[in-house]
């Protein structure tokens, strides 16, 4: 019997794919470098260093006698609580398992094979693989100072442009745009091309940044806010995202989105997660500590890194284009996982993230080893 030749199956856009690269395990770095499990410290996804807050674990046992059966498809509660949260109807909101999953939802409910969707050099590297994955064209901004160049963008949206991505402190290098930029930017939209505002890192903004785009909704129909579970209320590894949108919009979200996607875990998780302030307010102090951790140290070594409103900083480790990946390597060795982004045409950077005290102060030893 003759081979199947597999490269006949499957479109080329989808064969065109680079997978995702997550974070490094802890376990595989030990098992690849011969380390202690303990010792090792993730700096590298830009999770809680908390982890799951106790209201949450507390919820998850409870919940955990019905998992025989399937969760809520339409997820009364949780999005009966996320309604009281952000003041809009029920139906004006989509779960998702993770914000990921509703990136790519909006790509296949707004975007036709062949049309375009516009996002900005240096952002997410979910938006060029849910545009690929639907067959789209990019059309990818130069970024200004490492963030989004709104007017740049605008002037971009072409004809077929169906979708844009923003993402709001942007990840990977932690720019943030004020509200009034955003604003404007949504006034001048052709109301036929959907605005994705992508928020993972808001609610680790300072107050002074803080604004509820949730509000805009009301006033923009094309506009869908995206936020996660999966950051500063420490459910990673449940997958709990959710978009806020006009029932024009969501309604095409749930014709694409997958019966039973946040299962009855991450549900009742996220919905005691929801209002535990203190959790929050833990998290936010925490990440304000290690940020100034981090910039007095790369102060003192010369370093440069890009100013950061998320829970993760951008530092650029050397000047050869193989810089990244080298110091990644010499930091794994030493039992230390932070995120090499040579994939976002960064390859003399690395993007860390702020952990507890005593692990920020870890990678920092390691880096002036390192560096030498």
């Amino acid at each position: 019997m003759n081979k199947p030749d597999l490269s006949s199956f499957g479109p080329d856009y989808v064969r065109a794919i680079a997978p995702y690269q997550a974070g490094k395990p802890i376990a595989e770095v030990a098992r690849e470098f011969g380390l202690d499990e303990a010792a090792i410290v993730k700096l590298a996804s830009n999770e809680n260093p908390f982890g799951v807050p106790d209201s949450s674990r507390a919820a998850m046992a409870a919940a955990a006698a019905e998992l025989g059966r399937y969760p809520d498809a339409n997820g009364f509660a949780l999005k009966a609580a996320l309604a009281e949260r952000y003041q809009v109807p029920a139906d004006w909101i989509t779960l998702g398992n993770g914000s990921n999953d509703i990136l790519e939802i909006a790509a296949h409910a707004f975007v036709a094979a062949g049309q375009s969707v516009l996002y900005s050099q240096y952002s997410f590297a979910v938006y060029a693989l849910a545009t690929q994955g639907v067959g789209a064209r990019a059309i990818v901004v130069p970024a200004s100072d490492y963030g989004h160049d709104l007017d740049a963008m605008l002037a971009a949206i072409a004809d077929d442009t169906r979708l844009i991505f923003i993402a709001n402190p942007n990840n990977p290098t932690g720019t943030f745009i004020p509200a009034a930029r955003i604003q404007a930017f949504l006034d001048q939209v052709p109301r036929h091309v959907v605005v994705v505002l992508d928020e993972a890192y808001n609610e680790y903004l300072d107050a002074e940044h803080q604004f509820e785009s949730a509000d805009w909704v009301r006033n923009y129909p094309n506009l869908m806010v995206s936020r996660t579970f999966s950051k500063a209320y420490g459910l990673a590894g449940l997958r709990v995202g959710f978009a806020i949108a006009q029932p024009a919009l969501t309604d095409l979200m749930n014709r694409i989105r997958q019966p039973f996607n946040v299962n009855s875990l991450a549900q009742a998780a996220a919905i005691a997660a929801l209002n535990d302030k203190a959790f929050l307010a833990r998290g936010a102090a925490n990440n304000r500590a290690g940020y100034r951790q981090f910039v007095e140290a790369f102060d003192e070594l010369g370093l440069e890194y890009v100013p950061s409103f998320g829970n993760f900083v951008l530092v650029r480790v050397g000047a050869e284009p193989d810089a990244g990946a080298r110091v990644n390597l010499a930091l794994l060795k030493l039992g230390v996982i932070v995120r090499p982004v040579g994939n976002y045409g960064l390859p003399n950077w690395l993007r860390v993230s702020i952990g507890l005290p005593a692990e920020n102060a870890v990678f920092i030893g390691a880096l002036k080893k390192v560096l030498g």
